[in-house]
């Protein structure tokens, strides 16, 4: 059964809550699954390592599941209208996947959480784009055939799934974010089998 990799950084959980919207939309396409992984925390100073396993949420992603997967979703908090500084740094050593073509013809989407509408929502997705067309991926968005692009009052982009965590850091997408979640997990494995 093919994979796609819903693959995250998430601080607070809100960006974990979206993957896991995003591979529920996955797994409702018939033949396609969902491999949920995480990146490891950076830190400025050296620290003591991460261990190699995290203690709770999804496994760290490694070079298999680049390999291995059908497609692939990216998804970040927003930093300043960027992505979180994990994934970019995830993103940077993948030089030897981008030689060899790891991800070339494979579809590819992108998910952030912000605290405020106007939080850098847009921007950051398409900072996390960027690498994936570097990479050969074929982009998927959301469509406004989606009616709820058109009336959220939440999250939810053209370029990506969303959501808006507030001032109190609301990590549960409203019922809004979440469906826009799971049709852009849809889309991209409906996508991938197609391809396939």
């Amino acid at each position: 059964m093919p994979d796609i990799l819903v693959l995250y950084y998430s601080r607070g959980g809100s960006v974990a809550r979206l993957a896991r919207q995003i591979a529920r939309g996955v797994e409702e396409v018939p033949g396609m699954a969902a491999r949920v992984r995480t990146v490891p925390p950076v830190a400025a100073v050296t620290t003591t390592a991460a261990p190699p396993v995290p203690e709770e949420g999804a496994p760290y992603v490694e070079a298999a599941d680049l390999v291995e997967c059908a497609g692939l979703v990216l998804g970040s908090p927003t930093r300043f209208g960027n992505m979180a500084a994990p994934l970019k740094y995830w993103l940077d050593g993948l030089g030897g996947e981008w030689a060899s073509g790891t991800l070339v013809g494979k579809p590819a989407a992108a998910f952030t959480s912000t605290a405020t509408h106007h939080g850098g929502q847009e921007a950051t997705l398409l900072t996390m784009l960027i690498p994936l067309l570097h990479h050969g991926c074929v982009l998927v968005g959301l469509p406004y055939t989606e009616p709820l692009l058109s009336s959220t009052r939440g999250g939810g982009t053209p370029y990506g799934a969303s959501h808006v965590a507030g001032p109190n850091d609301d990590p549960q997408p409203t019922d809004d974010e979440a469906h826009l979640a799971r049709a852009l997990g849809r889309r991209i494995a409906a996508l991938a089998a197609r391809l396939a």
